[in-house]
């Protein structure tokens, strides 16, 4: 019995800044672009919340 390509693990979207772009399709560029504006997000609100924290303490202490 073969394995079917259905039935393999599908391999997860992974970016590597600077890498070599000529290789991927179109449709690999714009789940890259997903991939980057969503971990983008991410940080962006992880550094809204330092943000607060820090200016809090800040705050706090000048108190």
């Amino acid at each position: 019995m073969a394995i079917e390509d259905d039935d393999k693990p599908k391999k997860k979207i992974a970016h590597e800044i600077g890498q070599d772009l000529s290789l991927l399709s179109v449709d690999e560029l714009g789940e890259r672009i997903a991939l980057l504006t969503a971990e983008i997000e991410r940080l962006r609100s992880a550094e809204v919340k330092k943000r607060a924290s820090k200016d809090a303490a800040d705050s706090f202490f000048k108190s």
